[in-house]
């Protein structure tokens, strides 16, 4: 045993202890990256966790808001109906007043014209009997 490796005739090797010195220094050596890598791996995925749990309460946040505004334009939907159905209410009040207001004008210049003819036939029957007498 002077550091080389021996193999008996039943197909054993002996390995020097100089030899598994160093294999051993090189599984540590391998170990210790191996946990770098496995540290290294859970701290990203711990980062991402992060991330998402912000993005996450992010997004209940829009979503409270949508939710608020979707009531409130809920509410100034159902408002404006009413104020449009109301508003076709008043047309529809007004349309048919001026349109009976259009009927009394006719109405009043009608009874004008017939008023004026009358009263000229009357002035004209007075002034004709005077001139008889």
């Amino acid at each position: 045993s002077s550091g080389i490796n021996a193999e008996y005739g039943d197909g054993y090797k002996v390995i020097a202890p100089n030899a598994m010195a160093q294999q051993g220094a090189a599984m540590q050596s391998y170990n210790n990256e191996l946990v770098k890598c496995f540290e290294e791996l859970c701290k990203r995925r711990d980062d991402l966790q992060k991330q998402i749990q912000q993005d996450e309460a992010e997004r209940a946040t829009h979503q409270r808001e949508i939710n608020v505004l979707n009531d409130k334009l809920t509410r100034v939907n159902a408002s404006l109906q009413k104020k449009l159905n109301t508003r076709s209410e008043y047309d529809k009040t007004i349309a048919e007043s001026e349109a009976a207001y259009m009927k009394i004008l006719e109405s009043s210049q009608t009874l004008l014209t017939v008023l004026k003819c009358e009263g000229q036939s009357i002035v004209q029957r007075a002034t004709s009997k005077n001139d008889m007498y």
